[in-house]
C-alpha cells in the first residue's frame, strides 16, 4: 500500500486531542473520509493501543476534527467532528465533542480561516454533527491565538490562556428535543436489575442519566474500578441502547449498536468527597454533585463536556434524577453559572441558562471555560 500524506495539525482541546484537518484537503465525499481517519488514527486495533497510528489508545485522543469558512450569515467557521473507534473500523459523526471544540477557534485564527484584531475575539462555529451554534472567545495578540495563560483545568497538568465556549440553544441538539421522551423521568428495565428511573435529555449531545444508588454504586467509583465490573458496564450498556430507542435516535437496538458516540451514559450521586487521578480528594462541600460517563463504551477519565452540559441543564430541571442528585439550596430552573460537578479529574464548573414556560423546558445556553495547546503541525501519513 503506498503512503498518502495529508497536511494537519495536532491540538489539545480541553480534556481531549485530536487531528485538526482542513476539509479542502480530504475528499468532497464525507462518505470517503473514514478510511483515511482510520488509519492516521491506527484503527482498528484490536490490542486497544493504537501504536500504528496518531491515537493513544482511549476515546478522548482517538478523534478528527474538520474545518473550513462557513457561508452561513451567522457563522464563521464550519465544524465537523469524527470520533474514531479504537478497537472497531467505525467513525462516529453522530455527535460533537466539547472539548475538541475549544481548539476550534484558535485554529481558525492561527489557519488565517478568521481575520481577528488584538485583543479578545469571537470566533462562530457551526458544528455540523448538531446543527448548533457555538461562540468561542480567547485572547489574541499578533494575529495568534494567546496560549499562555493561568488557567488550570482539572485533569490537564499545566496552565494556559482562557477559552470561554458559549453553546447557543442547546437543547435538542441530537433528537431535536430537549426531553425527547416529553418526560422528566423514564423507567428501563435492565436485564438482571429491573426497571431503573433514568432521565433522557438532550443539550449539546443526548445523554440518559441514572443515578448510582440504582446500579448499587457509591458514584465515586473511578474509571479502573469500572473498567474492572463488566456487570456494571453491560447494565450502563443496555440502558444507553434502549434510552438510544426511546429518544428515537435509533430505529431498533441493533441500530443503536452502530451508534457509539450518542447518547451518552452515566450515572449522578449527591456531593460526596472522592480521590481524584492525581490522588488528591475533593470535598463534598466543594462540589454540587458527582458523576461519572461512559464514551464509547469506556469510562471517561474525566468527563466529556457536551454531557457535562446537560448534566449542569438536566440539574436545572425539575425532577430529574441530575435534580434530585443535586445539593440543596439551588432552585430549580435557576442559572446554574457555578455548577460543579466532581469528576474523576476533579472539578469541572458548568454554566447553563434554564427555563420553564407553558410547562415547556427550554435550554437557553451553555457555557464554560478550557484552555487549547497546538501541539505540532505538518504531514499525517495514511
Amino acid at each position: 500500500m503506498n503512503r498518502h500524506r495529508l497536511p494537519a495539525v495536532f491540538m489539545r482541546g480541553g480534556t481531549s486531542k485530536a487531528l485538526m484537518l482542513h476539509r479542502r484537503d480530504l475528499p468532497a465525499e464525507q462518505r470517503d473520509w473514514d478510511p483515511i481517519f482510520l488509519r492516521a488514527i491506527g484503527s482498528p486495533d484490536p490490542n486497544g493501543r493504537q501504536l500504528n497510528g496518531m491515537g493513544g489508545g482511549i476515546s478522548s485522543v482517538s478523534k478528527v476534527c474538520v474545518l473550513s469558512r462557513s457561508s452561513r450569515p451567522d457563522a464563521d467557521i464550519d465544524y465537523t467532528f469524527a470520533q474514531v473507534m479504537v478497537k472497531d473500523p467505525h467513525v462516529d459523526y453522530s455527535g460533537n465533542c466539547g472539548n475538541m471544540s475549544s481548539a476550534v477557534g484558535p485554529f481558525a485564527v492561527d489557519e488565517g480561516l478568521v481575520d481577528a484584531a488584538d485583543g479578545q475575539a469571537t470566533v462562530r462555529i457551526y458544528n455540523t454533527n448538531t446543527d448548533k451554534i457555538i461562540h468561542a472567545t480567547f485572547p489574541v495578540h499578533g494575529g495568534q491565538a494567546v496560549e499562555a495563560g493561568e488557567m488550570s483545568i482539572p485533569g490537564v497538568a499545566g496552565a494556559g490562556a482562557p477559552i470561554r465556549l458559549d453553546f447557543l440553544s442547546p437543547g435538542g441538539a441530537s433528537s431535536g428535543r430537549l426531553l425527547p421522551t416529553g418526560n422528566v423521568v423514564d423507567r428501563i428495565d435492565v436485564p438482571g436489575l429491573g426497571p431503573v428511573e433514568v432521565s433522557m435529555v438532550d443539550a449539546a449531545n443526548a445523554c440518559v442519566l441514572v443515578s448510582a444508588s440504582s446500579l448499587g454504586l457509591a458514584g465515586t467509583e473511578m474509571p479502573a474500578d469500572l473498567e474492572a465490573d463488566a456487570v456494571t458496564l453491560e447494565r450502563l450498556s443496555a440502558i444507553r441502547l434502549q434510552a438510544s430507542v426511546a429518544m428515537g435516535l435509533a430505529r431498533s437496538i441493533e441500530d443503536a449498536r452502530s451508534r457509539s458516540v450518542v447518547p451518552f451514559v452515566g450515572f449522578v450521586a449527591p456531593p460526596l468527597s472522592g480521590r481524584m487521578l492525581s490522588g488528591d480528594t475533593v470535598a463534598a462541600d466543594c462540589v454540587d454533585l458527582t458523576a461519572r460517563m461512559i464514551s464509547n463504551g469506556q469510562p471517561h477519565r474525566a468527563l466529556p463536556l457536551t454531557a457535562s452540559l446537560c448534566i449542569a441543564v438536566a440539574a436545572s430541571i425539575e425532577g430529574t434524577v441530575a435534580w434530585r442528585a443535586r445539593s440543596a439550596g439551588t432552585s430549580a430552573g435557576a442559572a446554574s453559572d457555578s455548577l460543579r460537578i466532581a469528576m474523576p479529574s476533579g472539578v469541572l464548573t458548568v454554566g447553563a441558562q434554564v427555563e420553564c414556560r407553558a410547562g415547556q423546558w427550554n435550554a437557553l445556553r451553555g457555557s464554560f471555560y478550557r484552555t487549547a495547546r497546538r501541539l505540532f503541525d505538518g504531514t499525517v501519513y495514511y
